[in-house]
């Protein structure tokens, strides 16, 4: 999935005056990024997917939770074993679970790349009005096993805020913790969870979708420029926010406008 030349400057308005760089993705460019190292950011790359039509993705629900903590753990923090590694998912679905707190207005699911009955098929047990944490409170005699993950929101906590009283953006969706298990990648799920997650921001209202990358991970860049994404330049000396990982982790901004 190369992409070659000036694959940025495609004459694309980028709303909210994000100046967009002039970055070029062409395989030289990604090669001066450093790939030493774990990629601790919140993406997870599959350099060439393919088509893999048994996964489906769908709202994740509270039987997911713990497939949901252990598909983050093992992909971004791999280097741990147990007893480190429980304790660790047993952190993330605490997290999960009591540690979201949504602003009035703003909107967050969690999608799962799943293998097995799709809802339809399902036989689900709840309604959808149950909630805890983002997740859907209903429960499947057949839920099927958890292959990726992916959350979208309207938090903007990690966008540039806006005016003197730095008020949150509306009409931004913002992606993170995109993580698919080691032995379903390069399957295309990464995409089908991209395309979910830009269908629910649709109907939010959103007209953009926006996300970090690690710059030592170049396939995850690869792979949401591919998407249609375009990487933002951030202006010198602004201080926007950035997701709270390892200080020497380094980020890129991307952003793709949506028709809606």
């Amino acid at each position: 999935m190369a992409v070659g030349g000036t694959c940025l400057n495609l004459g694309i308005k980028i709303p909210f005056g994000f100046p967009v760089s002039n970055f070029k993705a062409s395989p030289k460019s990604f090669s001066s990024l450093s790939t030493s190292g774990l990629c601790r950011a919140s993406q997870v790359a599959e350099l060439f997917p393919t088509v893999s039509p048994e996964v489906y993705v769908r709202k994740a629900r509270l039987e997911d939770c713990w497939e949901v903590a252990e598909t983050h753990c093992s992909s971004f923090f791999p280097e741990y074993s147990f007893p480190l590694d429980f304790v660790l998912r047993i952190d993330r679905l605490i997290a999960m679970l009591f540690g979201f707190s949504i602003p009035n207005g703003c909107q967050r699911n969690c999608l799962v790349a799943v293998v097995g009955s799709r809802d339809e098929e399902a036989c689900l047990l709840g309604t959808e009005e149950l909630k805890l944490g983002g997740f859907d409170g209903r429960l499947s005699l057949n839920k099927g096993y958890v292959t990726g993950i992916l959350t979208v929101d309207t938090v903007a906590d990690f966008l540039p805020r806006k005016g003197p009283l730095r008020q949150r953006r509306k009409g931004i969706a913002y992606i993170s913790n995109v993580a698919v298990r080691k032995r379903y990648r390069r399957k295309g799920i990464a995409k089908k969870l991209i395309m979910k997650a830009e269908a629910q921001a649709r109907s939010w209202g959103c007209r953009a979708i926006a996300l970090h990358c690690d710059t030592s991970n170049p396939g995850a860049t690869k792979l949401y420029i591919g998407q249609g994404f375009r990487i933002i330049k951030v202006p010198e000396g602004a201080n926007w926010p950035q997701p709270k990982t390892s200080p020497n982790v380094e980020f890129v901004f991307l952003m793709k406008l949506l028709d809606v």
